[in-house]
């Protein structure tokens, strides 16, 4: 009755050739650990919440479960590392096997849905984001150190090759390849602000040449156009990462996604830089059908229930459109009277109102905290899984979806199925 025994019988039945194909089979080189105890060790750690892999090499000699997990054999933490590294892409496809299987014992129930967002932290330190200028500076000092060190050796060896440059010069994945992205990024963020600053110019002079007048709105201060914020900043750690806002505190990290089903099983996991959720509701709904279709569960989504953070107007109407009912508050439950009425009014606005209006609708939308809360407090709490041990967009996503999976493996593992 153990999850480390269930968890091993679950592997057995995982399609795992992605993985064992990525290995030579030639005979040549030292013999790799076997794939699926790599797969059934990386699942169970995660399970338990244990994520770094010297804890997890500790463990694999000192704990009962693991060392049953690895057959008694003991990775080292480099070797597990680099495992779910080379395997991170793998590892998230495992998701829509896991869910399958979900779905095979009655588990997957989609005809209410309730999606959120949290706020996990990346594998940085806020202290770690620099200002455009810092940035600047700083790359301009390595190259200037660069160019220092590459006289010197000329001096010194002539033609010869002599000595590398200093691994932070030479490494492409060091602190100067990142402040360089940084400031690539940076930079592109500022043009696309000045293009459209010069495009809003222009169609405010096609509009006075064309009507005589000027356009409605407050007219465009002068000067060069749009200046970078001062405080505009990027992760040197992480770029990818972004600062957020989570529960009155500042987070780098990133926003995680889920789209969770009856039963809390989680449909869809996906993971974002944008701190708010309010044009995510089409992306989870569209990937949450894909993996529907993907596992071959005929079951159709009929209302997705969301916190007023994702209130999108066209992607309400856009979602309408597919036959399923969306429900999100109209007003700030938190403040008496109408909230912001630009955004929150029109069609869609009214009839969620008269929805949410009705005991019923009440009711209905009740069901979004017990739905999607507990999966995130389950993940952050129980798991203490509240950062991402990997850095990068890709590497997050991957991440995320993984832990997902043994999410709904452990729902699998303690299902009892209802007896009429």
């Amino acid at each position: 009755g153990h999850l480390a025994w269930y968890l091993l019988d679950v592997v057995e039945r995982l399609d795992l050739d992605g993985f064992y194909g990525a290995y030579r089979a030639d005979g040549s080189g030292r013999p790799a650990h076997d794939p699926a105890m790599m797969v059934a060790l990386l699942l169970y750690a995660y399970c338990v919440g244990e994520r770094s892999s010297r804890r997890i090499e500790r463990r694999c000699q000192e704990d009962v479960a693991f060392r049953v997990i690895a057959a008694n054999r003991a990775p080292d933490h480099c070797t597990i590392s680099r495992f779910r590294r080379r395997h991170a892409e793998r590892l998230a496809e495992l998701f829509v096997q896991v869910l399958a299987m979900c779905a095979k014992a009655g588990m997957v129930r989609v005809g209410t849905v309730a999606v959120d967002g949290t706020k996990l932290g990346a594998n940085a330190g806020l202290s770690a984001n620099r200002t455009y200028a810092k940035i600047r500076r700083e790359v301009e000092r390595m190259l200037a150190e660069a160019d220092a060190v590459d006289a010197a050796e000329d001096e010194r060896f002539g033609e010869a090759r002599g000595d590398e440059l200093p691994a932070e010069l030479a490494d492409p994945v060091t602190r100067r390849a990142r402040l360089e992205r940084a400031k690539r990024e940076l930079e592109a963020e500022q043009a696309a602000l000045v293009a459209e600053h010069e495009a809003m110019l222009a169609r405010r002079a096609e509009q006075r040449e064309r009507t005589g007048r000027n356009p409605p709105g407050r007219p465009p201060g002068d000067g060069p156009g749009p200046q970078p914020p001062a405080d505009a900043k990027r992760n040197i750690t992480d770029p990818d990462s972004r600062i957020m806002h989570a529960r009155g505190a500042l987070v780098q990290g990133y926003n995680a996604q889920a789209l969770v089903g009856e039963g809390r099983v989680i449909i869809a996991a996906d993971v974002t830089t944008s701190p708010n959720d309010s044009n995510q509701l089409v992306p989870m709904l569209d990937a949450a059908r894909e993996n529907l279709d993907s596992i071959g569960h005929d079951g159709k989504i009929a209302c997705v229930l969301a916190d007023g953070g994702y209130w999108n107007h066209d992607d309400i109407a856009s979602v309408g459109q597919t036959n399923t009912t969306v429900v999100i508050p109209t007003g700030d439950p938190h403040h008496k009277g109408p909230r912001r009425q630009g955004p929150r009014q029109g069609p869609e606005a009214d009839r969620i109102g008269k929805l949410l209006a009705s005991a019923a609708g009440k009711r209905l939308y009740r069901r979004r905290a017990e739905l999607v809360e507990p999966v995130f407090a389950h993940t952050k709490h129980t798991r203490a899984i509240t950062r991402f041990s990997r850095r990068g967009h890709q590497a997050a996503r991957a991440e995320w979806r993984l832990i997902a999976a043994t999410h709904n493996l452990l729902k699998l593992f303690r299902y009892q199925p209802q007896r009429a």
